[in-house]
């Protein structure tokens, strides 16, 4: 007897050495591959887009956003939980308008459509979502384009409808301190590091809001940045509204117009070793008139619509060359909508992968779910890399691997910082 139970202990022990050197697979499914390609720097031609908060797509998308934060800062206040709801499905119809030296008048308003979903009756209890939502587009619309009159020449119309019953019993499964559970079978996509050009343009966008027009209020801010790199030449054009009231001739126009095209050429050039070419307002015909001004700041007055989801990722850029997710992240719920969480979370794991893991070019994050599925378990967290060659792939790729177990442990930190209008989603 002593003897078998000599032997039973001595097993237990070796079962237990084995398990502590093993390197065991991770509950969730986390699978980390490096890939043969050439990293975005090496490739001779590349491409990038910012739309700035003044174009029309991105006014849908700050509109979205910003009534999805309301609500759910309504619902935390009266329920103590944020309640289902999506937004994500703005327009900005365009109106009409007669710029002209000096200033001109919008003889059309613009139109603001607010749609999507959200919860109306909760406990017997009937919240004003549609009150909370105007209220919340007016508001963005004030902050973002500062010329246009709200009372005259804006209409917003809220047209929200109640949640179908399915995704609303997805939404409440996860129950209080639990996990949510995922509304949909989709995916989000990250990637780090940003490349120069990538770089680059976000910066010089954050430039023209942050200093430029402050002290230069002629510049509006439907501004559009677009960026292109051949080899070690990068050539920037931008699209740049001028307000008519501080604008007299076509001379002052002019003068605006090189002014920015200087700051940007000396600011964009400091950013990088690479040489910079800067063009602005290339479509203009100055001789016939034809130029970019307008009376507010932005192409919505005359003739550009906008929707939601059509322009920058939540990474506040448009990146051909890169995978994209087509969910429109802006408007959806912080709490379980994946075309928000997983986009915003893949690009956050990106970013902390390559500052803490060394030797990585390139990394790009895929998050898949599973309707119905709790958030914090993907169907498979997919992480492709490209290495100079020069580390350890092994452990490389098992410090990825932690972080991104460690990053979906905490996932519901994504919805706080939503909430709090922490992180930017377009």
């Amino acid at each position: 007897m002593y003897v078998g139970n000599l032997l039973i202990f001595e097993i237990l022990l070796l079962v237990i050495k084995f398990l502590q050197g093993y390197d065991y697979q991770m509950a969730r499914n986390i699978d980390v591959q490096k890939i043969n390609q050439t990293p975005i720097e090496m490739q001779r031609a590349e491409i990038v887009e910012r739309k700035c908060i003044g174009h029309p797509d991105s006014i849908a998308d700050g509109i979205a956003e910003s009534v999805s934060r309301a609500l759910s800062k309504a619902y935390l206040e009266e329920f103590g939980a944020v309640l289902h709801h999506n937004t994500d499905q703005g327009e900005v119809v365009a109106g009409e308008s007669m710029p002209k030296f000096g200033g001109g008048k919008i003889i059309k308003p613009i139109y603001f459509l607010l749609t999507g979903r959200a919860t109306k009756v909760y406990d017997g209890v009937t919240i004003p979502t549609d009150a909370i939502a105007v209220e919340a587009a007016r508001k963005y619309l004030k902050e973002t384009v500062q010329f246009l009159d709200l009372e005259r020449d804006a209409i917003v119309d809220c047209r929200m409808g109640v949640g179908s019953s399915d995704l609303r019993d997805v939404f409440k499964a996860g129950g209080k301190n639990q996990v949510p559970r995922a509304n949909d079978t989709s995916f989000g996509i990250g990637h780090a590091p940003f490349s120069d050009l990538e770089s680059m343009i976000l910066k010089v966008s954050e430039h023209i809001d942050g200093t430029v027009r402050p002290k230069h209020p002629i510049i509006g801010t439907d501004v559009k940045i677009m960026g292109y790199r051949q080899q070690d030449n990068i050539t920037l054009t931008l699209c740049v509204p001028i307000i008519d009231r501080f604008c007299a001739d076509i001379g002052e126009y002019n003068e605006a117009i090189a002014f920015i095209n200087d700051d940007v050429a000396k600011f964009a050039s400091a950013q990088t070793k690479r040489k910079v070419n800067v063009c602005v307002n290339t479509g203009d015909i100055a001789e016939s008139g034809s130029v970019f001004l307008t009376v507010t700041g932005t192409s919505a007055e005359m003739g550009d619509d906008g929707s939601v989801g059509r322009g920058n990722r939540c990474n506040g850029l448009i990146t051909p060359q890169r995978p994209m997710s087509m969910e429109a992240t802006s408007g959806k719920n912080p709490i379980n909508h994946i075309g928000k969480i997983y986009n915003l979370l893949s690009t956050q794991i990106a970013q902390k992968c390559v500052k803490e893991v060394s030797g990585i070019d390139d990394l790009y994050i895929r998050l898949l779910s599973q309707i119905g599925k709790p958030i914090d378990e993907p169907l498979v967290a997919s992480a492709q890399y490209i290495s100079n060659g020069t580390d350890d792939t092994k452990a490389m790729e098992k410090d990825i691997s932690a972080i991104i177990d460690d990053s979906l442990a905490n996932i519901t930190d994504i919805t706080e910082k939503v909430i709090r209008g922490e992180l930017k989603t377009f």
